[in-house]
């Protein structure tokens, strides 16, 4: 019997594997789900940074979901530690196209792709996740992959996504040819303290539990706990949930989350 059964759960409730169309967010997370949105139907480029585990994917399936079907062509990429022509390579391979030899070779066939799009009325969208860890290289270079036609027609758009150092590097000097193309400027804020009641009771009735398994002072631990994370709270909430299985209790209590944020805070002694 899965660990999760006691709870009424069908499957584990802070799984990362759900659809795109169940995801839940905020309003604060859907006002930025819309703005990126409006940037990519008006053919615009930009970028979003957030703390680590704030649901910066989260919200690209998000996109993902709203934009299709329709005329676009989304392709994500997310290894970001690559020299420029692996770069465009890897962009290359996403793309479905054979990659040319020299860099120049790969650059062409983007751009050729991109052309060819365009004339089929497809917009196509890259997304460049972890891009605070692209080369300087490589970002000294991507201005030129929107620049169609003397810069006249916006066959492309680029949105890059990453941590808060890629809003400081894309602010400095050296960068300022890509920074002025990139319009679209989104910051991930972090749950409140009702959003991550009301992400717990989502995640929860999506399986079949009831919404209120957290007592309401477990709830407000966890929120402390994860200072507005996601990814945290997901990871958190089911050990708690896991805990309180192990103890047969029916509901998840404040001493289940203390015991597994304790587990966090307290050394492990030396063997």
């Amino acid at each position: 019997m899965p660990w999760y059964d006691p709870f009424g759960c069908r499957e584990a409730p802070f799984s990362k594997e759900i659809p795109d169309g169940a995801l839940w967010s905020p309003p604060s997370l859907t006002a930025v789900v819309d703005a990126l949105e409006d940037g990519v139907r008006a053919r615009q480029s930009g970028f979003l940074v957030a703390e680590p585990g704030f649901g910066k994917t989260c919200l690209l399936r998000a996109l993902r979901a709203r934009l299709a079907p329709g005329p676009f062509r989304l392709t994500y990429c997310h290894n970001a530690t690559l020299g420029r022509r692996d770069f465009y390579r890897q962009l290359a391979h996403a793309l479905g196209l054979a990659p040319a030899a020299t860099a120049a070779g790969v650059f062409n066939a983007l751009n050729q792709h991109v052309e060819a799009l365009s004339r089929e009325r497809i917009h196509p969208v890259f997304l460049l996740d972890e891009a605070q860890l692209l080369h300087q290289d490589t970002l000294d270079h991507l201005h030129i992959l929107l620049n169609y036609d003397f810069d006249s027609k916006a066959l492309l758009s680029l949105v890059l996504i990453g941590l808060p150092d890629l809003e400081l590097r894309l602010g400095g000097k050296h960068n300022r040819a890509l920074h002025t193309r990139l319009h679209v400027r989104l910051r991930v804020p972090g749950l409140t303290a009702a959003d991550t009641a009301a992400y717990l009771a989502h995640r929860l009735t999506r399986v079949g539990a009831r919404p209120d398994l957290f007592a309401p002072d477990a709830v407000a631990r966890l929120h402390d706990a994860t200072a507005g994370g996601m990814r945290e709270l997901d990871r958190l909430a089911t050990d708690a949930l896991r805990l309180t299985a192990e103890r047969r209790l029916a509901a998840v209590e404040l001493q289940a989350v203390d015991d597994v944020v304790d587990r966090l805070d307290t050394p492990r002694s030396p063997r």
